[in-house]
């Protein structure tokens, strides 16, 4: 059988981007059991509530929600556990570093397969403020008019 190529999106926190200010992102690879990978496999998984740590000197993922495979036996996972991020250690301090700062924290954007291996694209990020979040909607609003005034320009221009 011929081994999978490519990358392949599992899910995203499309709330992430809004939520908070990215500094820094990094790809990390997952310790997954089994049937956590068939679960994947099915394009069942969610970030939503996800978050990154770190404790002893490794990198954890605790509360992404992947569900338990509906073909699974007594043995299927837990839908909530931790499971381990596979980071080099470089990586691992710079992390932890930046949470010990404060105001910083770890969020997951997004997790897929890449080459058949699962990996999520974990960030270093800033929590915005509300009023950080309704400017952002407000520029881009302002930029969503202002190309469809060019376009419409453009258009009885011809």
């Amino acid at each position: 059988m011929p081994r999978e190529r490519g990358q392949k999106v599992v899910a995203t926190n499309r709330k992430a981007r809004h939520d908070y200010l990215i500094e820094d992102t990094y790809e990390a690879g997952l310790v997954l059991t089994g049937t956590e990978v068939k679960s994947l496999r099915e394009g069942r998984a969610s970030l939503v509530d996800g978050y990154a740590f770190v404790d002893g000197g490794e990198a954890w993922l605790d509360a992404v929600y992947i569900p338990e495979y509906l073909d699974g036996t007594w043995n299927n996972h837990a839908p909530r556990r931790k499971r381990k991020l596979l980071l080099h250690k470089q990586q691992i301090l710079k992390l932890s570093n930046k949470v010990k700062e404060g105001g910083y924290t770890i969020i997951p954007l997004q997790l897929y397969f890449s080459d058949g291996r699962a990996k999520v694209e974990i960030a270093i990020a800033k929590g915005k403020r509300d009023y950080d979040k309704r400017q952002a909607l407000r520029e881009r609003q302002d930029k969503r008019e202002a190309d469809r005034a060019m376009r419409q320009r453009n258009h009885l221009g011809e």
